[in-house]
């Protein structure tokens, strides 16, 4: 018996057992739809942080002071005196891997105008900070490096403070804010960014001279960071390798003592994230496998019924010549056409699914043609695997017993 009539036999076999075959089908569709729908939300989510952190910077690379022991007690981070301007200016001006970098001081406050306030952080920076954190001015203009040297009294500032300040659509620039009682002249404003994947705001911010922030505000001589970009993201390790030569040096540290200052770098937080997401990508990927796993067994069950139910006409078809092989590819055919089918329904499922999900919830998600392979394969593989016991019991059928059977 060909290939071609086995195709006919199995369809009609389906076809005579609509309500049944579309029940049998519900397991696989179900699992399916959960599997490409979990595996979308996961992959959605991980290329959201990963937009998030290329908004940010994905080159960034960024110097903290380490914590100590001082009297047997470990001191905090923020604490520590180490980093000096000495190091900012080795750094810039040794540094090979480096394309630009800043120093960060930065004090929380309210902000104030008239009868407004809003609290806030001021950033004291250098003009390549925009660069490295990819801000860009919306109006207005940046602080310049004569005002940097002159400790000047300016600012620029975010959205969200521009609406919190000037309710009323006043336009801020030249206006006059005071930030912990000190007088701070705006001359321009960032475009927006909006909220980054952890939630924080990204235009609630100024930006001031880091060497106003230190002298007037903060009254400090040293950095409490610097934030820096690599010339290209995969040289992230090497522009680390060359900011620790050089800090090492600076700090006179030997060989057997620990740094005191840590370096971290965006491409390490992608990394990390990346790692975890996919872990959870495939744990919900798992969970929502389960329910292919009950739509095989029901597949084996209801194979099993159709045997029995047709036993005599298996009796018959082996009497006029039908070998045991055309039994069990016919049974098999059957299986695999009812997990294929119920396959293509749950990805049609699955991507409307996702797709909702992005429209209505504002969910990302992210239909990857990998996951609609897997699943394809899947339901092949549970059809074989599922189907094969009961289709080998109807090829073993003994044809006389079988035409007998009631």
């Amino acid at each position: 018996m060909n290939l071609t009539n086995l195709f006919r036999i199995a369809l009609k076999a389906l076809a005579n057992n609509k309500m049944r075959g579309f029940l049998t089908m519900l397991g696989i569709i179900i699992g399916v739809a959960s599997v490409i729908t979990m595996l979308a939300i996961g992959q959605g989510s991980k290329k959201g942080i990963q937009d998030q952190i290329s908004e940010m910077g994905a080159n960034m690379i960024m110097i903290q002071p380490g914590a100590d022991m001082r009297g047997g007690v470990r001191q905090s981070a923020s604490s520590m005196e180490t980093l000096k301007m000495a190091d900012y200016e080795n750094i810039r001006n040794e540094a090979r891997f480096i394309a630009a970098i800043s120093p960060t001081v930065n004090s929380s406050g309210q902000l104030i105008y008239g009868g407004n306030n809003t609290p806030t952080t001021m950033y004291g920076v250098s003009a390549d900070y925009l660069d490295i954190r990819r801000y860009s001015i919306d109006d207005g203009n940046m602080f310049t490096e004569q005002d940097i040297t002159t400790a000047a009294k300016v600012c620029i500032v975010g959205k969200t403070v521009v609406d919190e300040l000037f309710p009323g659509g006043e336009n801020p620039i030249g206006k006059v804010v005071r930030f912990n009682k000190i007088p701070f002249r705006i001359i321009g404003l960032l475009k927006s960014k909006g909220y980054n994947s952890m939630g924080m705001d990204q235009d609630n911010l100024a930006l001031a001279p880091y060497t106003t922030i230190q002298k007037r505000v903060l009254a400090i001589t040293y950095l409490q960071g610097m934030t820096a970009s690599a010339i290209k993201e995969e040289y992230s390790n090497a522009a680390i390798e060359e900011i620790s030569e050089i800090l090492r040096r600076n700090h006179k540290l030997k060989e057997a003592e620990e740094d005191d200052f840590n370096i971290r770098s965006m491409e390490e937080l992608s990394s990390t994230i990346s790692s975890v997401m996919d872990m959870l990508t495939l744990l919900l990927g798992s969970i929502a496998g389960i329910s292919l796993l009950v739509g095989g067994i029901g597949i084996m069950n209801i194979m099993y019924v159709s045997v029995t139910e047709r036993t005599r006409e298996i009796g018959l078809r082996m009497s006029i010549g039908a070998k045991g092989r055309d039994i069990l590819a016919q049974f098999l055919i059957e299986a695999i056409l009812i997990s294929i089918t119920g396959g293509l329904i749950g990805v049609l499922i699955g991507g409307g699914l996702s797709f909702l999900i992005r429209t209505m919830l504002n969910f990302a998600t992210d239909v990857q043609p990998w996951s609609v392979i897997l699943s394809f394969a899947v339901c092949t593989v549970t059809g074989v695997f599922f189907g094969w016991y009961p289709a080998k019991k109807a090829a073993g059928l003994d044809p006389i017993e079988a035409i007998r059977y009631e």
